[in-house]
C-alpha cells in the first residue's frame, strides 16, 4: 500500500488562497472526499496534508481544517505538514502551539514565492533551527536555480530533518537537467535531506509526455538520495494538470517495476513511516 505525503485539499468555502487568483486551471475547490475516492482506488492507504499557502490569517485555521478531517471515520489523514512564517519573530511561540496539535508532523515556507534572501536571513535560520530534536520535518520548495539557497539553508541547521520536494521541481518541459543533475547531487550528500518523488507530472507537456520522459527526473533523484532517503507524494491536485492522481502512481510505478520489493515498500510507505513516525 501507498502512503501519499502530499495531499493539497483546497476549500474556498472555509480558508482563502490568495494565489489561486493566478493559477485558473486550479481555481476551484477540491475536496477530501474527491481524492479519497480516487486514492482508494489506487492503493493509497493514508496520506498527509501539505500546506496549501493559505492566506497567512489562516494558517492556523488550515491546521484545525485538517485535524477535524483527520478524526472523521475512515479518513486517510495520518498528520499534516503546516504552513509557517519562520522569518516572523512570532514563530516560536506558533511553534509551541503547532506542537501541541497531534496531527501536525512538519512544516513547510514555499520559497520561490519569496524574494531568495528570505530564507538566508538569520532570523529564519534560526527559527527553522528550532525544529531540531523535535521530529518535526521541513520540506524544501524551491525552484531549480534556488537549490544552492537551500543548501545553505540545511548546512545551517544540520540537526533538522529537511524534505526537498516534487525531486527539486525540475523544467520537464524544457529538458533543463543542467544544472538541476549537480545541485541535486550536492543537497543529497547532505545526511538530513529527503527526496520527495512528486509533482513531476505537472512540468512535463501535458499533452505528450510520456513514462520515459519521467524517467531521467526520477530516477537521478532516487539515485542520488538512495532507496533509504526517498518517499512518494501526489501532489493532487497539481497532479491534475498532468494527467491526474491515478496516471501518476501508474507511472510511478512503472518507473519503479525493475527495482525490488524492499525498495519499492521504502518509497511508498516504509521511509514515510520510519521519518514521521506514523
Amino acid at each position: 500500500m501507498i502512503i501519499d505525503t502530499h495531499l493539497h485539499i483546497v476549500d474556498r468555502s472555509a480558508l482563502r488562497y490568495p494565489w489561486l487568483a493566478a493559477a485558473p486551471a486550479l481555481d476551484r475547490d477540491f475536496s477530501y472526499a474527491d481524492y479519497a475516492r480516487e486514492a482508494k482506488r489506487c492503493g493509497i492507504s493514508g496520506t498527509l496534508h501539505m500546506e496549501v499557502d493559505v492566506d497567512p490569517a489562516d494558517i492556523e485555521a488550515e491546521t484545525n481544517y485538517v485535524a477535524d478531517k483527520a478524526a472523521e471515520p475512515g479518513s486517510l489523514l495520518l498528520g499534516a505538514i503546516a504552513s509557517c512564517r519562520p522569518e516572523e519573530p512570532g514563530f516560536a511561540a506558533y511553534l509551541e502551539r503547532a506542537r501541541a496539535a497531534p496531527t501536525v508532523k512538519g512544516f513547510r515556507r514555499v520559497l520561490h514565492v519569496v524574494p531568495d534572501d528570505v530564507s538566508q536571513g538569520a532570523l529564519f535560520r534560526e527559527n527553522v533551527a528550532r525544529l531540531g530534536g523535535t521530529g518535526l520535518t521541513f520540506d524544501l520548495c524551491v525552484l531549480p536555480r534556488q537549490l544552492q539557497l537551500a543548501i545553505a539553508l540545511v548546512d545551517s541547521t544540520p540537526d533538522v530533518q529537511f524534505v526537498l520536494d516534487h525531486c527539486g521541481v525540475p523544467d520537464v518541459k524544457g529538458e533543463a537537467a543542467h544544472p538541476w543533475r549537480e545541485h541535486m547531487a550536492e543537497i543529497a550528500r547532505r545526511p538530513n535531506v529527503v527526496g520527495k518523488i512528486s509533482g513531476v507530472v505537472a512540468y512535463a507537456d501535458p499533452e505528450s509526455w510520456t513514462v520515459d520522459t519521467l524517467r531521467p527526473w526520477v530516477e537521478h533523484t532516487i539515485s542520488v538520495f538512495g532507496w533509504d532517503r526517498v518517499v512518494w507524494g501526489s501532489d493532487w491536485p497539481v497532479c491534475t494538470l498532468g494527467g491526474g492522481l491515478s496516471t501518476w502512481v501508474a507511472a510511478t510505478q512503472a518507473l519503479v517495476s525493475g527495482v525490488s520489493a524492499d525498495e519499492k515498500r521504502k518509497l511508498f510507505s516504509g521511509n514515510a513511516r520510519r521519518i514521521w513516525r506514523l
